[in-house]
């Protein structure tokens, strides 16, 4: 039974890896942040050594909205640089062949034609809100590419879009846009608020997955045939979008929100605060000739989410 390391387990998205990964054969193998810190590589090292692992999820990482970008940029490109170099570093000293990256949708140009094929990487300038944060999940990717080929391994690389569910981050200003949003709107309801004021034009398009069909994705991808794999690669590229291959606007977005929490009041949209990248829709079309694709509608996963958010409320962080 292959021992199996999800680094980031109390995560948003490693939790769901851990979820999906129960109805595998496996052993887990899990270190929270108390017990192992990810960007010490002396840590990292002593922990490889000693746990025999064959497989590792890498799900770790520091993540946050446009304002957390702008505010903390030292902070996500340090802390992502050193968890991704120290991870996939010391697996593969321990003797690690599969590993899967977890990366962003973010490390694709600003003006990449949608929507957003693999091959877009590297062909133009980064969305520079959060161009820290994406030239850290670049390193990542090209650290695959690198050991898989100077030694051989089988270190993939998934990209996914923007991510929600369970166990999200709803902090009022240091989240993304969909728990920031469900937090907002969800406490104008609740004060009876005439209206809710939502950063940006509300033009720009985003896609969103829920997080148990990303989970789904990744171990899909970590247990595809090598031979597969390569019959839908250009030679080297190791990382793979993951998305539903639909977008709406954040006004859309937001509309659907107040309709799933019940919220009958004005939105306001401040153009004054920054919209980040005009759109954000990935190509999808390698991961579905792979044989995956999402399940779980926007609407539907959203009053999932919610759900969990109210029944949560005085435990979530923010």
């Amino acid at each position: 039974m292959p021992r199996v390391f999800v680094a980031g387990h109390n995560g948003m998205v490693g939790a769901a890896i851990v979820r999906r990964l129960g109805r595998e054969h496996v052993e887990l193998v899990q270190a929270d942040r108390s017990e192992l810190d990810l960007t010490n590589q002396q840590a990292v090292a002593g922990f490889f050594q000693s746990q025999r692992i064959d497989q590792v999820y890498l799900a770790a990482a520091k993540v946050g909205g446009i304002h957390a970008n702008n505010t903390f940029p030292a902070e996500f490109i340090y802390q992502n640089l050193m968890m991704e170099t120290n991870v996939i570093h010391q697996a593969f000293l321990s003797g690690v062949k599969k590993l899967l990256f977890l990366g962003s949708s973010c490390i694709y140009p600003k003006f990449a034609e949608q929507p957003m094929t693999e091959q877009a990487l590297l062909k133009g300038e980064l969305e520079a809100t959060n161009e820290p944060y994406a030239i850290a999940k670049i390193a990542g990717i090209k650290l695959c590419e690198s050991y898989n080929r100077q030694y051989g391994v089988d270190y993939r690389s998934v990209m996914p879009t923007n991510l929600y569910g369970p166990g999200d981050n709803f902090h009022p200003e240091n989240s993304h846009v969909i728990p920031a949003l469900m937090r907002r709107i969800h406490e104008a309801k609740c004060a009876n608020a005439a209206e809710v004021v939502i950063w940006g034009s509300g033009t720009p398009c985003r896609e969103f997955l829920h997080v148990d069909d990303m989970a789904d994705a990744s171990v899909a991808v970590m247990t595809l045939p090598t031979d597969k794999l390569a019959e839908h690669s250009e030679p080297m590229l190791s990382h793979i979008n993951v998305g539903t291959g639909v977008d709406c606007t954040i006004r859309e977005l937001a509309e659907t929100l107040c309709d799933v929490v019940g919220y009958r009041g004005e939105l306001v949209f401040d153009s004054t605060k920054p919209d980040g990248a005009p759109r954000k829709l990935l190509d999808v079309s390698r991961l579905k000739n792979l044989g995956w694709e999402a399940s779980i509608g926007l609407k539907a996963g959203l009053k999932e989410t919610y759900r969990w958010f109210v029944e949560n409320a005085d435990s979530i962080r923010g």
